[in-house]
């Protein structure tokens, strides 16, 4: 795919608009003029850096192995018997699994609003899930699952940027920088939150007639503020918003949540967004530190469902990591590096209230390398029916650039009818 021929652009006019102090849009500018269409589908992906150890998210307490295998799971009320759901497993001393019914399967205690939406069908849980890598480089993994290619490297673009760029649409990345997935999209953009008050609309004037003599920067500028304004729109919508945090409550998962719901919600804002969190890998005590990320996921999740209010009923948001970890605890109480992983589809297209997976087992010898949970499920074929879902792109399109040698995947088993 070719390069984003007007970096260089943006970049100019965001380090005058830094030194002038004249925008609140601190990195690249923010919104790209949106879909017009209201009803048209909504997709969020978050990717969770650092690798999710799946098995604590999403605890097998219904296979054989699993209680030998975590230790405190032995305690682990078994689907289907009389304490189901009132002892503990994996998790901090005293918390109880949320047990899925008619599953292997529970949720980790501090998933409790995901619970209430695998009831209402309204999560889909990939489990024993991967991208094609083997290896277990956090910086190979990433790249690979965010290019979609089959071997790190192989594509500096990434899927959803070629997605975008083939579809003509807009999308906006909370994050200080462009991610891999949507590079190659030249209506993408990046938006963090700034505590700098924004210029005056003297000062905003000024700088257009500095630019009025330059046609590519006037034509630059006005789109800058013609995204501005939809960013504060977005703000508008979402009621407080982010105005008014202090930094860390700013950069919090739900709060960018939340901002990802209303820049989503606006009439012409994007309809894609992309949302990334740090701090999954758990090499040491990971059952405390685990309670807290995953709070920190299920907060950040109902955030953007409520900022998308009405909207959230044509919304997936997929949620991914780039691989699982080491079956078995290791001697530091944390998990090392794996294969085969928990992805998570949410939203009110989603027909939900299901674990889709072709279980592999957790027995010793059904462990992949007899160390980590054994993939069985390619992640790309889900985010191929993802783009299709969003785009209308065809299997055709998706295999020949977009998501090169990925399965087919058929789609209908993720959407409400």
């Amino acid at each position: 795919m070719p390069a984003n021929p007007t970096l260089g652009r943006r970049a100019a006019l965001h380090w005058l608009a830094a030194g002038l102090g004249a925008t609140a849009l601190p990195a690249r500018l923010a919104l790209a003029a949106g879909s017009d269409d209201a009803l048209s589908p909504r997709l969020v992906v978050l990717m969770l850096r650092g690798a999710l150890d799946g098995l604590a998210a999403v605890p097998a307490v219904g296979d054989p192995a699993w209680a030998a295998l975590r230790g405190q799971a032995a305690a682990a009320p078994q689907p289907g018997t009389a304490n189901e759901g009132s002892a503990a497993a994996a998790s901090p001393a005293g918390a109880e699994p949320r047990l899925l019914p008619g599953t292997l399967f529970a949720l980790h205690p501090a998933l409790a609003q995901l619970h209430q939406w695998w009831g209402q069908g309204q999560l889909l849980i990939l489990h024993a899930v991967a991208s094609a890598y083997r290896e277990r480089s956090h910086f190979d993994a990433q790249q690979l699952l965010e290019s979609g290619g089959e071997r790190p490297f192989a594509l500096q673009t990434g899927w959803l940027g070629r997605a975008l760029q083939a579809s003509g649409r807009p999308a906006v990345a909370l994050s200080p920088a462009m991610p891999v997935a949507l590079r190659g999209a030249e209506q993408a953009s990046t938006w963090t939150p700034s505590r700098r008050a924004p210029g005056s609309d003297d000062l905003l004037a000024r700088v257009g007639q500095l630019y009025g003599d330059d046609r590519a920067l006037a034509d630059a500028w006005a789109k800058a503020l013609q995204q501005q304004g939809l960013a504060r729109e977005a703000g508008m919508a979402a009621g407080a918003g982010i105005a008014g945090m202090d930094a860390g409550q700013a950069n919090g998962l739900a709060a960018l949540a939340r901002q990802a719901g209303a820049f989503l919600s606006a009439e012409r804002g994007a309809r894609v967004a992309w949302l990334e969190a740090g701090g999954w890998d758990t090499h040491t005590q990971q059952a405390g530190r685990l309670q807290r990320q995953l709070a920190a996921l299920d907060d950040g999740l109902a955030a953007l469902r409520s900022a998308l209010g009405p909207h959230w009923a044509r919304t997936s948001v997929l949620v991914m990591t780039e691989f699982g970890r080491t079956a078995v605890l290791n001697g530091s109480g944390g998990t090392d590096h794996g294969s085969g992983g928990v992805a998570l589809l949410a939203g009110g297209a989603v027909a939900g209230g299901r674990v889709l997976t072709d279980w592999p087992g957790l027995a010793p010898a059904q462990l992949l390398d007899r160390r980590d949970l054994r993939p069985t499920q390619d992640i790309r074929a889900v985010i191929g029916a993802l783009l299709q879902r969003q785009f209308g792109l065809s299997q055709a399109q998706l295999r020949a650039g977009i998501l090169p040698g990925a399965p087919v995947f058929d789609d209908a088993q993720l959407w409400r009818a």
